[in-house]
């Protein structure tokens, strides 16, 4: 890992939407294997500093009139600075990140098996690597009875489950986790966090973030 002390730092980061401030100098560093959750209502810019670890959004330089070029903060994920793009291309095969909204990052019209199929080939696993990882995440999250299922099919919490398995195909060290159980029912949202418990048990040195 390219860190041994922490599984992601953030230190004086701000980022601004036009005239709204969602970041205002914020600092964060959170051991490699450690798990923890950003509680807070909406707006409060909890996907904005997902979005910065994962390398979804750009770390932001010169917004609030400091000097031009100037990255208002650091952002360091798995060790790498995110602001600098070499390091952030780097890194960014050992993330996971599942945006806010049901099956946001999937492709509707494909299986249940394709999706993870196709994020297992964008992480760089050939075709007998992509199978071999398969069938081991859709007997995990219980979705091997629907692998030629459509995803725009599924029911919400199946969706979620099946992003979980896109997001983990590729054996990240660190997962982010933004609302994954808004808009799912009781029981699909206590399977879906038994099994986030089932993978971290089973995988001590990964480091999970989660905001709700």
């Amino acid at each position: 890992m390219a860190s041994a002390e922490a599984g992601f730092s953030v230190s004086g980061v701000h980022h601004q939407y036009g005239a709204v401030c969602a970041l205002d100098g914020v600092d964060l560093t959170v051991a490699t294997g450690a798990s923890v959750a950003l509680v807070g209502p909406d707006g409060v810019g909890k996907s904005t500093l997902m979005a910065l670890l994962a390398g979804a959004k750009r770390v932001q330089a010169g917004a609030d009139g400091s000097e031009p070029g100037v990255a208002l903060g650091r952002v360091l994920a798995l060790g790498a600075d995110m602001a600098v793009r070499a390091e952030r291309e780097r890194v960014q095969p050992r993330i996971a990140y599942m945006p806010q909204g049901l099956g946001r990052n999937l492709y509707p019209n494909l299986t249940v098996g394709e999706n993870i199929n196709f994020f297992a080939r964008l992480f760089g696993a050939n075709a007998a690597q992509a199978r071999a990882r398969l069938a081991p995440l859709l007997a995990g999250t219980g979705l091997a009875p629907f692998e030629d299922r459509l995803m725009r099919k599924l029911s919400g919490g199946m969706k979620q489950k099946l992003g979980l398995c896109c997001a983990l195909v590729h054996d990240p060290d660190l997962l982010l986790l933004d609302e994954p159980t808004t808009g799912i029912d009781p029981l699909s949202r206590r399977q879906f966090w038994e099994l986030v418990d089932a993978i971290k048990t089973g995988r001590p040195q990964l480091t999970l973030l989660v905001a709700t």
